[in-house]
């Protein structure tokens, strides 16, 4: 194929190329695809392969010259890369010249502008000589009593208290039925039977369960509230209300020891084998936010210890992510309080600087994995896609079904797998020290503008 590719400019990692292939070029491959199909064609009043090719061409002509064109992209976007050895961030921007109507008609060359991005040049560090530290803390004996007591407290049971003067106390459970109003009409979702309400619990809207302290079994009381203004049912929601309670039973709560009895009750064999449960569980938690921190600091380090210039649109479409997330939590009152001051200057300027050290990281950590032949495998990936799946519920065979026909859901998946293989590689070969801390300590969390987390 004849075709001219002209550098239009060369800045920094940016390259625009001018591509022009001739008519001639597009119309000799017009024809040999009208000479490929004509065969396999089956039109009304002519025998088969006997259609003359300028009857297939008014037929089909359009929709194969489609064809053809986005071949033609293709082959000539590969051939520039190949021919200038060039390595592209990203998908490059093919941005057609001239009328594409009459290239479609096979009346002018197929001209276009393509820019593309290329990968910096760098050489990644040695990750022998990074030093880090790791914070670590173990569960303590009082610890793992103090959870399982908790435990006991969360699985209390409740019996009737009895008695001639017997009333409501805060912790008590009632047992209810109860009739809500507004304007002395009953709404939807406001009738309800045999409820058990533990008292303190904020269980109900703010000021329902203290109007209930003090009540007798086998009583009514009126219970008078106003609904939150942000109340999810917006029908309600800053609405005053009245509720006729019918108060049927007040039950004492009844702490379970935390005793081989309890355990069996949770479905295990013994005492001792639920605290080997729940000390495992506290171990997992800290283990984790151990590895948070040492892939913190990994970052950090790696931060520092690169700097390279940056594929500008590979920094512009992470900076306009991280943006529209920005005006959503702006719009919605939802900024973290040390940005709320700030002006939008500030903040663009800020969020600008997340956006270049999340892409200085990414390429950084996609070289060390590259040049370690770190792949995800399939089954990390189908694993990674049925625990995804799991999140919707009732929905989970089809949202799988789904992720499994789009690509782009997978590469979204894999990445995060592809990162946490390439940390773990480096933090093997570094040298890491162990630092004991307090609990406070290791899960206090971080001082970082909002956007850094990884």
């Amino acid at each position: 194929m004849s075709m001219q590719i002209v550098e239009k400019s060369g800045e920094g990692l940016s390259r625009v190329y001018g591509v022009t292939v001739p008519v001639a070029d597009l119309t000799e491959r017009l024809e040999a695809r009208i000479a490929e199909i004509t065969p396999t064609l089956n039109i009304k009043g002519f025998r088969p392969g006997k259609v003359p090719p300028a009857h297939v061409r008014r037929l089909y002509g359009k929709a194969l010259m489609s064809e053809v064109v986005q071949e033609t992209l293709n082959e000539t976007t590969q051939k520039v890369l190949e021919d200038n050895k060039l390595r592209p961030a990203g998908e490059p921007d093919l941005k057609p010249e001239g009328d594409i109507e009459a290239v479609m008609e096979g009346k002018a060359d197929l001209a276009y502008e393509l820019a593309i991005d290329l990968m910096p040049e760098f050489e990644p560090v040695d990750a022998a000589t990074l030093s880090l530290s790791k914070p670590v803390y173990a569960p303590t004996e009082k610890e793992v009593d103090e959870t399982v007591a908790d435990l006991a407290k969360q699985n209390r049971t409740y019996e009737p208290r009895t008695g001639k003067t017997v009333k409501a106390k805060d912790g008590d459970q009632l047992l209810i039925d109860f009739i809500g109003r507004i304007d002395g009409e009953a709404f939807d979702g406001g009738t309800a039977t045999d409820v058990e309400l533990v008292l303190g619990s904020g269980q109900f809207i703010p000021g329902f369960e203290e109007q209930l302290v003090g009540a007798k079994p086998d009583s009514d009381a009126t219970v008078k509230v106003t609904f939150p203004a942000e109340y999810q049912a917006a029908h309600l929601a800053g609405k005053d209300a009245e509720f006729e309670v019918k108060v049927k039973e007040v039950r004492a709560p009844k702490d379970a020891p935390a005793d081989d009895e309890f355990a069996q009750r949770l479905g295990l064999e013994s005492l001792e084998k639920l605290k080997e449960l729940v000390k495992g569980n506290l171990e997992e938690q800290y283990a984790g936010a151990s590895r948070f921190k040492l892939k913190r600091a990994l970052l950090d380090e790696l931060e520092s210890k690169h700097d390279f210039p940056l594929p500008p649109k590979m920094v512009e479409s992470e900076f306009a992510a991280i943006w529209s997330q920005v005006q959503q939590d702006k719009e919605g009152g939802s900024l973290p309080p040390e940005d709320a001051d700030k002006t939008e200057d500030q903040l663009e300027k800020e969020y600008r600087k997340i956006a270049e050290r999340r892409v200085r990281l990414g390429l950084v950590l996609a070289e060390i994995g590259r040049a370690n032949n770190i792949q995800v495998t399939e089954q990390e990936l189908g694993q990674a896609m049925m625990e995804e799946a799991r999140r919707y519920g009732a929905q989970a065979q089809e949202v799988f079904n789904l992720l499994r026909q789009n690509a782009n859901a997978q590469a979204q998946l894999r990445a995060p797998i592809f990162e946490d293989k390439v940390v773990d590689l480096i933090v093997s070969q570094a040298k890491v020290k162990e630092k004991k801390v307090s609990k406070d300590e290791l899960l206090k969390e971080d001082d970082l503008p909002a956007g850094y987390e990884e």
